[in-house]
């Protein structure tokens, strides 16, 4: 197998000479020859050429490529239609044996290639020329094939919720806690190792079926016994052992080892143990199954079982880029050497991992499954060159589950970790018996992987593994706001930070990357985590990555854009990650790995640098600044009511107010902010600046109202907020604009392309989810602010509020880089397509903002109105932008080209 990026580099070459040397004689077959010598295989050792086959109606076919069971393969001259292809395609298949059916469908015209899926029933389509971008669809042929895990995310599902059901079983007696935790643990284990070779074939449930009673009196007793047994070694067991117990293996590894209390069951707890040594556990992933497994020990979670575990298609998009593709790279080109394959057999055994928040052990399972399969590929060569010997089998693996450190602040998934760590070590050993058709089991179990039961954050890491031992710091520390976190855990984030300035508003994930950062200093460690996007955008950027960077020297070697990160469960709330992989040293290949969209397959880029925002670029911190860096407008908050809710009205409450208390009537002032204009919601609010006190006595109702704000703000314990009771009529903080404004919500939704603006009328009063601009060029504003240009900015260094935008004034508006030098006939022409957009809204009198910004239901009126918006913006910068990283790369340059003046 070679290595991607060698794929990558003959893509390039490929579709240069195909490019340059295509013309009307162009052959099918010398192309399909040199495409799959692209990926290092022969194609005539996989795949037929004019492969003969009966079409649909009878008639003759012949496929231009067909590898049986794979892919179809259909080819045409430059120009034609790629749809017709596809169907001419599709006609064969009736024509093939079900052993000779494809997976994929491929067509070309040597310009543009489509690649149909048609069991995820799918397809992509690109140009020749960008091959080299998109050679992970065709991991079919290069043996980078995605693994597809859903048999193991369902079998681990049904697993999890049969150990539900006895977990039930068992809790309700009133047996729990630590013990409950340890008895699952080794009952897990116990099933598991019945099916994978570690016990007899049905040996577990033979002993219950066969020896415990029906009405499960005795079971307790029963597997408390086999728990000891199987913590006992052979030559240490009493003489007279009852002969089916001592059939049971010695484990060791300290699985069997503590001394738990005596659990009483029942013909309830018996039949669900019965069922579930009825089950395949065989098939069940340790990763996945140990963070169900989990939810098994918490009621809430127990509800929605399979809705919250790491996926380990994730799970790889962290430790591929971290060091396994490096692994492989390495691989291929030791393994034609047999003292340099040999050496890389060892450095394998040597290499060392932690992850400091490890929960079930998720990240350190599949980290050691894929290290293990690149031993499978070392061993196999060794064994086809005869370097192997197939004797002494006990030492033929030499990674082991002793390299792999975790630290857990919860006991229940520290214990869940280390049993998690048998299972896939015991998975392993049968791949590795069933490749090479030997029997190959660790028992009894050797040195387990250390799991500390500890907190991470107050824990020194060096107590754990020694720093000159680590290789790799991995995992996915928990996802707290700066806001929501408890006070003990904000005493202890803050003692990590040094109490520095502004560490009060970063999320609770930054600690661990402070905590890694000041442990790496001095060696060649690397780190990945997975965090929040939070951390990449807004004002965390400055304050966090400024003080790694200067204070430790961290960079970036590689990271994932924001992606949605959740395992697609019903009714899990998604969250939006990025990937960050960063070291004190340098690396010489940086890479990027940029999302179309956030459900979007990650594209990879190799850059020289990568910045904070996770572009490609120089280091750059955005400071929060309270004036625009241009010479634009400001940009100003609206007004804070803080009067619990008295001052403010829907619109139904508005009318009853008014129609009891007519005279109020000219007191109230629509009330705007980022809900109401875009969905198109009216409230209303008392606006009593500069009214006469003579007028407020003659309203009983609306002196109601005061007096209740008034109470609300003698109520708080902010003494700031005491001193505002003294004036209860009005707002606590004043900003209305005296003009005609362009109002700016502060909070909206991801999924829209743009952030919809609104003019406003200087009586209607904002309220603190909004923002005014107040100009003689307003119309010139809103097309700058509506623009492509100005989104892509918010896009890559905007705040967010769940995954909505959080817009900054400080940070986003007022570091904004405007056109500069811009020509009258430019200015012109943004003005002309910004009223071009306000025309196209007006077409549609009924629909809100929502409607007409809503991907799904927005006008051709209106996007074309935005294309020529985006068109005229895109010319007051003088430059063109084949794609949106280019633009963000732009803006940054840009931004600091004005700031360094």
């Amino acid at each position: 197998m070679i290595s991607l990026n060698e794929i990558r580099n003959r893509a390039l070459v490929f579709a240069h000479e195909w490019e340059r040397e295509c013309n009307e004689d162009a052959e099918a077959k010398s192309f399909w020859d040199g495409f799959f010598e692209v990926f290092g295989v022969p194609r005539r050792r996989v795949a037929a050429f004019e492969y003969n086959v009966k079409k649909q109606d009878g008639a003759q076919g012949f496929i231009d490529v067909l590898w049986k069971g794979v892919m179809l393969a259909e080819h045409k001259s430059r120009g034609k239609d790629l749809d017709k292809a596809y169907a001419q395609a599709k006609d064969y298949i009736p024509g093939l044996k079900n052993a000779e059916l494809p997976r994929y469908i491929v067509v070309s015209d040597f310009e543009k290639i489509r690649v149909y899926d048609l069991e995820e029933n799918k397809h992509e389509e690109f140009l020749l020329k960008d091959l080299h971008k998109n050679i992970e669809l065709f991991g079919f042929i290069s043996g980078y094939t995605v693994r597809h895990y859903e048999k193991e995310e369902e079998a681990s599902i049904k697993a999890a919720k049969l150990m539900a059901d006895f977990h039930n079983e068992i809790a309700k007696t009133g047996y729990s806690g630590h013990d409950l935790d340890v008895f699952l643990a080794r009952i897990l284990f116990c099933l598991f190792a019945e099916d994978t070779g570690i016990f007899q074939q049905g040996q577990f449930r033979t002993y219950i079926e066969d020896r415990t009673n029906i009405d499960g009196s005795d079971l307790g007793i029963h597997l408390l016994q086999i728990f000891e047994v199987l913590n006992t070694p052979r030559e240490k067991r009493q003489t007279n052992l009852d002969e089916q117990l001592n059939a049971f293996p010695h484990i060791n590894g300290g699985v069997f080892a503590e001394r738990i209390a005596p659990v009483s069951l029942d013909a309830g707890a018996r039949l669900k143990l019965v069922k579930c040594c009825s089950f395949g556990w065989s098939e069940i992933s340790a990763s996945i199954f140990g963070s169900l497994f989990q939810g098994v020990m918490n009621e809430d979670s127990r509800r929605q079982l399979g809705a919250h575990y790491t996926s380990e298609k994730n799970i790889l998009k962290v430790i591929q880029p971290l060091f396994l593709d490096e692994l492989y790279v390495e691989f291929d080109q030791a393994k034609y050497d047999p003292k340099k394959l040999d050496a890389f057999h060892q450095k394998l055994a040597k290499l060392t991992f932690l992850d400091p928040a490890c929960g079930c052990g998720n990240f350190l399972v599949v980290t050691y499954r894929e290290l293990r399969r690149l031993e499978l590929e070392i061993l196999d060569i060794k064994n086809k060159t005869g370097q192997m010997r197939m004797f002494g089998t006990e030492d033929l693996s030499l990674l082991n589950v002793n390299q792999f450190y975790g630290i857990e602040i919860e006991e229940s998934p520290a214990l869940i970790a280390r049993t998690a760590m048998y299972l896939v070590d015991h998975q392993m050993n049968n791949e590795l018996s069933a490749k090479f058709g030997i029997p190959y089991l660790r028992l009894p179990l050797r040195e387990p992987a250390t799991i500390v039961n500890d907190n991470a954050l107050t824990r020194k890491w060096e107590e754990v593994v020694p720093k000159h031992k680590l290789s790799y710091i991995l995992g996915n520390p928990p996802f707290v706001g700066a806001r929501i976190m408890s006070k003990g855990q904000k005493e202890v984030f803050l003692s990590i930070f040094d109490n520095a300035k502004g560490a009060g508003n970063l999320d609770f994930v930054t600690a661990w990357y402070e905590k890694a950062s000041r442990y790496m200093v001095g060696t060649n460690i690397k780190t990945a985590f997975v965090s929040t996007n939070s951390i990449c955008q807004g004002e965390q950027v400055g304050i966090l990555w400024k003080r790694l960077k200067e204070k430790y020297g961290i960079v970036i070697h590689f990271a994932h854009q924001t992606f949605k990160w959740n395992n697609d469960a019903p009714g899990v709330a998604a969250v939006y990650c990025v990937i960050v992989g960063f070291a004190t040293v340098e690396t010489s290949k940086k890479y990027l790995y940029e999302y179309e969209t956030i459900k979007s397959e990650p594209k990879e880029k190799e850059v020289k640098k990568i910045n904070s925002y996770l572009s490609e670029g120089n280091d750059i911190f955005l400071e929060s600044r309270r004036k625009p860096i241009c010479n634009v407008p400001e940009m100003n908050f609206g007004s804070m009511p803080n009067d619990g809710g008295n001052l403010i009205f829907t619109k139904e409450e508005y009318l009853e107010f008014v129609n009891s208390e007519p005279q109020s009537a000219e007191y109230f002032r629509e009330y705007i902010g980022s809900e109401e204009l875009i969905n198109s919601r009216k409230r209303y609010c008392l606006w009593l600046v500069g009214v006469e006190p003579s007028k407020l006595r003659m309203m009983p109702m609306v002196l109601e109202r005061i007096e209740k704000t008034k109470n609300h703000r003698l109520e708080s314990s902010r003494e700031a907020t005491q001193k505002l009771a003294s004036t209860p009529a009005i707002f606590a903080e004043r900003r209305q604009p005296e003009e005609n404004f362009l109002f700016f919500p502060l909070i909206s939704s991801e999924s829209r392309d743009v952030i919809p603006i609104g003019f406003m009328h200087k009586n209607v009063v904002i309220n603190n989810k909004g923002a005014s601009v107040v100009s003689d060029n307003l119309l010139y504003i809103f097309g700058i602010l509506s623009s492509l240009m100005h989104m892509t900015w918010v896009n890559r260094v905007c705040g967010r509020l769940k995954s909505d935008y959080n817009y900054s004034i400080n940070i986003v508006y007022n570091n904004f880089p405007w056109p500069e030098n811009i020509l009258d006939e430019q200015k012109k022409k943004v003005e002309e397509s910004a009223q071009g957009v306000l025309d196209a809204r007006a077409q549609f009198p009924h629909s809100s903002l929502a409607d007409l910004y809503d991907p799904n239901t927005m006008p051709p009126e209106l996007v074309k109105a935005h294309t020529d918006l985006d068109r005229a913006v895109d010319a007051c910068y003088n430059k063109k932008f084949p794609t949106k990283e280019s633009r963000i790369e732009f803006l940054f340059e840009l931004y600091k080209k004005y700031t360094s003046k």
